[in-house]
């Protein structure tokens, strides 16, 4: 088993930044996709980003393409989403998903989440 905790969420002005952490625990021995989802309210979990193994290969969502950076420490069980130029649409709880097999934007891939991270962007 692996856990997930998140943390870094909380209430930015529009134009801001927040930077979420994901702490993976467990059995984190292996190449995991680490990926990141958010979920407004009353709308579906939407899928924002994920990272290689390696960190070297990062996926956006077209929404978020340009204003947010995924990266990853392995030596500190670590996935990193950096947030710039946020906008009050952005506005959701976030969560950090693993999964040992193939990278995914959908999140039935993903085994393994955490408990989420609330992120407000007021106008």
């Amino acid at each position: 088993q692996v856990q997930l905790v998140e943390s870094g969420g909380g209430l930015v002005q529009a134009g801001g930044s927040l930077r979420l952490s994901c702490a993976a625990s467990g059995r984190t021995a292996g190449n995991y996709i680490m990926a990141w989802f958010r979920q407004a309210p009353g709308k579906e979990r939407e899928y924002v980003s994920r990272i290689s193994w390696s960190g070297v290969i990062p996926y956006y969502a077209d929404s978020v393409k340009g204003r947010f950076t995924i990266s990853r420490d392995n030596a500190k069980n670590t996935v990193y989403l950096q947030m710039d130029s946020l906008k009050p649409e952005d506005t959701a709880v976030y969560y950090c998903a693993a999964t040992r097999g193939a990278g995914s934007p959908y999140y039935s891939a993903y085994d393994y989440w955490g408990q989420g991270t609330q992120v407000t962007v007021s106008s």
